[in-house]
């Protein structure tokens, strides 16, 4: 027998950061090839 598949809270993901201009950042998300967000304004995130 198969061993159930992950929920989706459980898979680990990651997000990167494109610079496709000196003024544009595409953020993309592994695993979610139809999901991406693009910003001509990025802040640091200090944690």
């Amino acid at each position: 027998m198969a061993a159930p598949a992950p929920s989706p809270e459980s898979v680990e993901r990651y997000v990167t950061a494109h610079c496709t201009s000196p003024e544009r950042t595409v953020f993309t998300e592994s695993k979610n090839p139809d999901g991406w967000i693009a910003t001509d304004l990025v802040v640091d995130v200090d944690r």
